[in-house]
């Protein structure tokens, strides 16, 4: 149960400003205590809209219309959705037919480096994102509201951070409505008023969120290369551009030699069947043989027993593990098996869910640098190499791929939720190139994640500025 902070306790002037509403949500988040703080700053504010320019102002967000996704790159253009906008690796992102997306209607939807993003509707209304410089030229939906800053006015960096920030959090989050389904509106938030702390101060953070952005561009460019590298490499390049879906249905095929393994038709889906005995066709080890004397199943399930973060971890589930920064619970490790913390390289793939192209089971992820302080749920196949000449980083760039997303879906079994068949998974075939070739691949896949950590620390770093600008100009104690 939350109670109230003794040094903080509620006041009946916050219950006037909320309609006297007796609800206590809005006092234990601490969100009256930090709009206090906010109040009692010295320094210059502006609203929102003032600081903006653009199409309806520079704050807008799009209509409802049809979607029609195309898989040719030629012919489509990548889009951002409210869930895609928080990932790390944009590389899956569905596509938007391009002469939809350049339509009178729609062009004004196209992202632009430094524009803050803001989901307005379900779950996650009111999270924030950054567009990064290899953004440009991707669409948002109509559940994204931009935020495009007039450089003249504001540094782009500068303004996101505040309102990435716990200050911004409680001021873009006040303007949610609804109860079953959640939303805010661009002019919900057109208001909200953006403390100026001069050109020092407010360039020091934007081009710490620039170095930022600039870094986890370079994590996708790596991850990219790494897999393509891989498959390159291995004479395998005509699976790195499958057309999955411009093959044709699985319909009416005959499968010889079933048998007690397995009787569901999925399994010998004939477009993964053709993936399979192409990877067959090179050196290659199976996954079993690669994780024998490591590691190849998904996690215990277990109770969680939440816990303060000074004495908890973090744990981290599905759909947040694919996050740019997770926000997972804080549990108790003391009360939890000890599967939930991953050795450095362990390869998670999201093993529980349904078969949706957007949806990340199938999808892969690799724990590695300052990921390893976190702690995962079973729903994660948890993939660790025992071998030290295949070691986890280069399975990661092969299983991150498109074709094995593809391939460990046709490996399903079970009924609205799907997990994988245990004896299909040891059998997956892995490329096995030359030692160079495999530590070079293995490389380009580490630098890529020290670079995404380095982003980490840089926004943590502009946060942290923020912070003490806001605590020496509200006349405070910085405790």
């Amino acid at each position: 149960m939350k109670i109230a902070e003794r040094g903080n306790p509620a006041m009946r002037s916050w219950l006037d400003r909320q309609g006297l509403k007796l609800v206590a949500k809005p006092y234990l988040s601490g969100a009256f205590a930090t709009q206090q703080l906010l109040e009692r700053l010295t320094v210059k504010k502006a609203p929102l809209r003032e600081l903006t320019a653009g199409y309806g102002g520079g704050i807008n967000s799009g209509p409802l219309f049809r979607r029609v996704y195309v898989s040719t790159p030629e012919h489509s253009v990548p889009f951002v959705g409210s869930k895609d906008m928080l990932v790390a690796d944009l590389s899956s992102l569905p596509r938007l037919k391009k002469t939809d997306a350049e339509s009178s209607s729609l062009h004004y939807l196209e992202l632009q480096p430094g524009m803050t993003m803001i989901s307005r509707s379900g779950f996650n209304a009111g999270r924030r994102a950054y567009v990064r410089p290899d953004m440009g030229g991707y669409w948002s939906s109509e559940d994204v509201i931009k935020v495009t800053p007039d450089p003249s006015k504001i540094k782009p960096g500068y303004l996101y951070t505040f309102l990435w920030s716990r200050f911004g959090e409680v001021l873009v989050r006040g303007g949610v409505y609804g109860s079953a389904i959640r939303h805010i509106a661009p002019d919900h938030i057109e208001e909200i008023r953006v403390p100026r702390f001069g050109e020092a101060v407010e360039k020091e953070i934007h081009e710490l969120m620039e170095e930022a952005a600039s870094l986890r561009a370079s994590f996708q460019s790596g991850v990219n290369q790494a897999t393509r590298d891989l498959f390159e490499t291995a004479g395998l390049g005509d699976l790195l551009d499958l057309r999955w879906h411009e093959q044709g249905r699985d319909l009416g095929f005959a499968q010889r030699g079933v048998d007690t393994t397995t009787l569901r038709a999925l399994n010998f889906q004939p477009r993964a069947r053709k993936i399979l005995r192409r990877l067959g066709e090179v050196d290659h080890v199976t996954l079993g043989e690669v994780c024998a004397g490591g590691r190849l199943r998904t996690g215990a399930r277990f109770k969680r027993v939440d816990a303060d973060p000074a004495y908890g971890v973090r744990l981290v589930g599905q759909r947040q593990a694919f996050w740019a920064r997770p926000e997972g619970r804080w549990i108790s490790l003391e009360q939890a098996p000890d599967d939930v913390m991953q050795q450095d390289e362990t390869v998670l793939v999201a093993a529980h869910g349904t078969l949706g192209d957007n949806e990340v089971y199938g999808r892969s992820i690799l724990v590695t640098g300052s990921w390893t302080s976190h702690a995962f749920s079973q729903d994660f196949l948890r993939v660790v190499s025992g071998n030290p000449d295949v070691p986890g980083a280069y399975l990661f760039a092969f299983l991150r791929s498109e074709a094995m997303f593809r391939v460990l879906r046709s490996m399903s079994v079970g009924g609205k939720q799907q997990e994988y068949h245990t004896k299909l998974i040891r059998e997956l075939p892995v490329p096995l190139l030359a030692d160079e070739d495999r530590e070079r691949i293995a490389g380009i896949v580490r630098e890529a994640y020290r670079q995404r950590d380095a982003a980490d620390r840089k926004e943590d770093r502009a946060l942290a500025v923020l912070e003490e600008a806001v605590v020496r100009h509200a006349g405070v104690s910085p405790d």
